[in-house]
């Protein structure tokens, strides 16, 4: 939404502020070399934080008397921003460019009013009754002039202290991001790692849940587990004004865990603490933390978010740990980590039937077992287990946004529900605004169901919570492929791929993009290197079958089309990979007939917006199928 910007207010995002009335920028207290024009340009769009402010707008706003060297002005003006910001048009963490359009800010935008200050108990200016009382001694014709000059001093010391005092408490601003860096083990057991990483996801998961608040996600902060850089560096890095860093260390059945909250702008130690609990009141200990961090950043909590910060309970310490491993085996996003996830939470659902957050992450590991790219379990089994973990959880704490966030999964990928679906969604996202995965997932029903421009932005939005995330990266080269922006595509996969060359799903889209380049040699090898580092499904063979295909290596194709049909039995959905492979043959009427064997094996409705099958469009046998799953328009 468009932020409210009075010529009296300073716009803060990341560790810079614009200050409206004086035209300056500041960072970290030291102002910035930045001309009107570009600086006016800046306000523009710091004013539509998340918004495209289109190049007419501009024109109009800034430049409306110019008729030549417009589109030279703004690129100029844009150049100096970026270049003050030290920001990037290749990967922008505040300015990014709208093909064709315009410009988006993607950071987060506070405003800090400028108002006078007012008297109270934190106004300098009015300390109470002790500086009157000064006066009145000062005035009194009975005191020397050693007594006043005595007082006067005492008077002057009292005034700094309320100064530093009203400097501290009242005039620091509140802190808008921040990330919790990954906890330190200090139980001297390697085999407590899962235990640690654990309590640092569960304060990630709770900080999340505030509004008002942008707390980085636990893919990109795990990147800096153990390593030797700067909180500065850190910070600038992930582009938030804060980070929470500590210990934990356990020892039998008690936990000790220490935190600090440290201003990056300033380079400041907010406030630290010591917990120690025993291993039944971990959620007390995440509580008490979590409510302490909050306070301390100064951080507007709405009633919903007080009961989330405050919610604890006592938790059987061996369910509690069977949980942790498997949200430490989860994370891995691999199929035996699936696999390995899905047994520790059936063991913590077995030793507290109660446990609704057991439930929830068992909804996660097979809402995404059945996934296209995992294949872990067919479709059909993946949705009715999915749904069935997802309401267990629900019935036992519907405040849960992963347990929605996975429900929503299963009702887009296998129930074709997308109204269902999407009021899932919005009411996960309500729930924990910052949980990165529920705004990835959501653009993808987006996509689904046409509204691209918005689905693009959930996936700015997630990025931004989870700046490192590899998955994230890949699922915005996916979308820019499935937009046919082939190039885009290329290159975010090759920004995955910079981050870690081992990344199985990063080679696949850069694979799927060069095939529609015509690069079938190398997007052959690409989609080969997939299958060996991730081994094979079907997303990865059937891509590799189409690029065979399309390149005429049709004995090559054909044999994946035999491997593949020998998985019908156990998984009908497999008949859409072949049905790939077969548009890439140019036989449309085999692929369609296989796209319908699919419908009933409950395939991931996805693949049809794949420029695999562009050539089916016009097909009114395809717009009948699209009209069966519920998406009444051509997909494209």
């Amino acid at each position: 939404m468009p932020t409210e910007v009075s010529t009296s207010a300073r716009l803060r995002f990341g560790l810079f502020e614009a200050d409206v009335q004086t035209g300056e920028l500041w960072k970290q207290g030291k102002r910035l070399r930045l001309q009107e024009q570009p600086f006016q340009l800046l306000v523009s769009l710091l004013e539509k934080p998340g918004e495209v402010v289109t190049r007419e707008e501009l024109r109009s706003r800034l430049w409306p008397q110019t008729t030549v060297d417009f589109d030279h002005g703004l690129n100029k003006a844009v150049s100096k921003i970026r270049e003050a910001l030290g920001d990037s048009s290749e990967n922008p963490r505040f300015v990014e460019t709208v093909a064709r359009r315009g410009y988006r800010f993607l950071a987060d935008v506070a405003i800090i009013r400028k108002a006078p200050l007012e008297t109270g108990a934190g106004d300098p200016a009015n300390a109470g009754p002790f500086l009157p009382a000064v006066a009145a001694i000062l005035n009194a014709s009975s005191r020397n002039l050693a007594t006043k000059l005595f007082v006067l001093g005492l008077a002057l010391v009292a005034a700094s202290v309320v100064w530093v005092f009203y400097r501290e408490i009242y005039a620091a601003p509140a802190i808008r991001s921040l990330a919790v860096l990954p906890l330190e083990n200090l139980s001297g057991d390697s085999s407590q790692d899962y235990f640690v990483d654990g309590m640092t996801d569960e304060l990630i998961t709770r900080l999340a849940q505030i509004s008002a608040l942008r707390v980085i996600s636990r893919t990109s902060v795990m990147t800096y587990k153990n390593a030797r850089k700067s909180l500065a560096e850190i910070a600038n890095e992930l582009n938030v004004e804060a980070v929470v860093e500590g210990s934990v260390s356990r020892s039998g059945e008690r936990v000790r865990v220490t935190a600090q909250l440290i201003d990056a702008r300033s380079d400041k130690h907010i406030w630290a603490d010591s917990y120690d609990e025993d291993i039944r009141d971990a959620l007390v200990l995440q509580s008490k933390v979590t409510t302490a961090i909050a306070r301390h950043i100064r951080a507007a909590l709405n009633p919903q978010e007080q009961l989330a910060l405050a919610k604890s309970r006592t938790i059987n310490p061996e369910a509690y740990e069977a949980y942790l491993k498997g949200r430490y085996f989860w994370n891995k996003r691999t199929a035996q980590g699936l696999r390995t996830a899905i047994d520790y939470f059936g063991r913590a659902i077995e030793i507290d039937p109660r446990y609704a957050e057991a439930y929830a992450g068992l909804a996660d590991a097979y809402a995404i077992a059945g996934d296209w790219k995992m294949g872990v379990l067919p479709p059909q089994d993946a949705f009715a287990r999915a749904t069935a973990a997802a309401a267990e959880a629900l019935a036992l704490d519907d405040t849960l946004s992963e347990a929605h966030t996975s429900l929503a999964l299963a009702l887009d990928l296998y129930g074709w529900n997308w109204v269902a679906a999407e009021a899932e969604y919005k009411h996960a996202i309500q729930l924990n605004p910052g949980y990165a995965t529920a705004h990835q997932w959501y653009s993808w029903h987006l996509f689904m169901v046409g509204s691209n421009t918005e689905a693009m932005s959930e996936l700015k939005k997630a990025e931004n919570l989870d700046p490192l995330s590899l998955i994230i990266k890949t699922d915005i080269a996916d979308a820019l492929c499935v937009a046919h922006r082939y190039d885009e595509a290329v290159e975010q996969s090759e920004k995955a791929l910079k981050m870690d060359p081992n990344f199985a799903v990063g080679h696949y889209e850069r694979g799927q993009a060069l095939a529609q380049k015509h690069m079938y040699d190398e997007a052959i090898a690409e989609f080969q290197t997939a299958i060996e580092l991730g081994g094979p499904s079907g997303a990865f063979q059937s891509n590799l079958g189409y690029a065979y295909a399309v390149s005429g290596r049709k004995e090559e194709a054909q044999e994946i089309i035999d491997n593949l049909e020998s998985r019908r039995p156990q998984n009908q959905s497999v008949d859409a990979d072949i049905a790939l492979i077969y548009a890439g043959l140019g036989n449309a009427d085999e692929a369609i007939i296989r796209l319908n064997k699919a419908y009933y094996g409950r395939f991931k409705a996805s693949i049809l917006l794949r420029p695999a099958f562009d050539l089916l469009r016009s097909d009114d046998r395809f717009q009948d199928l699209l009209q069966r799953i519920g998406l009444t328009r051509s997909q494209r």
